[in-house]
């Protein structure tokens, strides 16, 4: 790795502190507005951050590399620790009096949109740490549309591209209208999420708690401004009924939406990977609003609403509870700890495996099978009607792979710091797939993460991170041939 990629690199994360300094000064008002002190946190934490990154800036500016996936891989690692660096100042300096610890693990759930917390006595914490947190969670969101469908195609990490659904051309990326199309994302996602908003105020909730709910629910995130999560409205079926459809939408592939909202293109909405998606969301909700219905006598309608909001909150892996569903009974918490694994589509703010790794591993599964029948009959794999080439098939493979070997190591080191099986084994997984709440009296639906140790915490840290940039953007830094010439 060249010194002009890693100080060009170092420039464009600097660049990005000084946006995220800008973004502080949204609670610093909010604060202000609401006559709280901790205005002076967030005005100062803005400006010592703007004032760092345009040094940065300034000394690290000069001529670009030229782009490379060396490059590609050092940028999106920079960019991620910086936010989450930068993003922890304000929690550190407030009123919270949080230790180190607790505020970068606070921040790096908040930007990989996990929802995890260590925080208690949320319904009391001053508004404008409310509202950060949930800023943290929609950058992260639209963060991660971005990586989904960019970074990682042009990586070869994965990913569905939305040059690969509008092109006939698998191999065309058209780069040059790169910009139109962020823009494009970017008003959509802005857009879904003032309707969002809109929406929960019209359902009963207060402007505050609506913006708040908005900007977390979008990003599938999960962040709320009551400890109870969303158990608060849990009377309110409308509230849940709004979370549930915008949890759907921000599972599914922004480049979907896009082709939908500019370009009019319906058929897009035939993508394999959302009937997929659409099909396993259903499928768990109705099993176990049955259940439900069936072992507690509650009325059908009620069991559906609180079985199909949660269970698209754990696929879509925003976090919200609406009950502490580990209370349901032995079918509803294993429905629930295999759906932790899923996630939304590719391209979507939420996490997971995602719908189109299991359509490509299930045609891979099938493939294999026929061939022991027919060994030399060629069998291409199959998106839809695109053939998935090696490329693609290789990095399917090796993420899910990956996946389960950082569970099993992160589940072991949990464990190492004290906590119980259950807890350690579905923290690591609640974290590798940015779901937020695990299992266990400790981590589950009902608590919080306040009481695993600071080394637990950097742990679960490094596991969000992972998960967030799909595990092989991360790995592969660690590798000597990165660093090598």
């Amino acid at each position: 790795m060249q010194a002009l990629a890693v100080r060009a690199a170092v420039h464009i994360a600097a660049i990005f502190g000084i946006y995220l300094s800008a973004a502080m000064l949204v609670p610093a008002a909010v604060d202000l507005y609401y006559g709280n002190k901790d205005w002076r946190v967030f005005a100062f934490s803005s400006f010592f951050l703007g004032g760092l990154s345009l040094a940065i800036a300034l000394a690290t500016q000069g001529r670009p590399p030229v782009a490379s996936s060396r490059f590609g891989f050092l940028v999106v690692n920079l960019l991620w620790f910086t936010m989450a660096l930068a993003g922890s100042i304000p929690f550190v300096a407030s009123s919270l009096e949080l230790g180190v610890a607790d505020a970068v693990f606070e921040s790096v759930s908040g930007i990989t949109t996990t929802g995890s917390t260590v925080l208690t006595g949320i319904d009391f914490i001053p508004p404008g740490i409310l509202i950060w947190r949930s800023i943290l969670q929609w950058m992260g969101g639209l963060g991660v549309i971005v990586l989904g469908l960019f970074l990682l195609p042009f990586l070869n990490i994965g990913g569905v591209s939305y040059f690969k659904i509008e092109s006939s051309d698998i191999e065309d990326r058209p780069f040059e209208r790169l910009s139109v199309f962020a823009l494009s994302i970017l008003g959509i996602y802005s857009g879904l999420t003032l309707t969002c908003a809109i929406a929960y105020a019209a359902a009963g909730m207060n402007g505050f708690d609506a913006l708040n709910h908005a900007m977390t629910t979008m990003s599938t995130g999960g962040y709320s401004t009551h400890d109870a999560s969303l158990g608060y409205y849990s009377d309110n079926l409308a509230v849940l009924w709004v979370s549930t459809l915008f949890m759907f939408v921000g599972g599914l592939p922004f480049s979907i939406l896009v082709l939908m909202a500019i370009r009019g293109r319906l058929d897009a909405a035939r993508d394999p990977q959302i009937r997929v998606f659409a099909g396993y969301v259903l499928f768990f909700a109705l099993a176990v609003a049955i259940y439900l219905r069936i072992s507690t006598g509650v009325p059908f309608f009620e069991a559906l609403t609180h079985s199909i909001f949660n269970f698209m909150s754990v696929i879509t892996t925003t976090g919200y509870a609406s009950q502490d569903y580990s209370t349901w009974g032995p079918f509803a918490v294993a429905c629930a700890f295999v759906a932790t694994f899923l996630g939304g589509c590719s391209g979507s703010t939420s996490g997971g495996i995602k719908a189109y790794r299991f359509l490509i591993v299930f045609e891979l599964m099938a493939n294999g099978l026929r061939k022991l029948i027919y060994p030399n009959t060629v069998m291409p794999v199959r998106y839809g009607d695109r053939r998935v080439d090696d490329d693609m098939q290789r990095s399917v493979v090796l993420f899910i792979s990956a996946f389960f070997v950082i569970w099993a190591i992160a589940s072991i080191l949990l464990a190492a710091t004290g906590l119980d099986l259950v807890t350690a084994i579905s923290g690591a997984l609640t974290a590798l797939t940015n779901v937020g709440p695990g299992l266990g009296e400790m981590i589950g639906p009902s608590g919080n993460f306040f009481g695993v140790s600071d080394t637990g915490k950097w742990i679960l840290c490094l596991v969000m991170l992972l998960g967030r940039l799909e595990i092989l953007t991360v790995l592969v830094i660690f590798t000597p041939a990165f660093w090598g010439r």
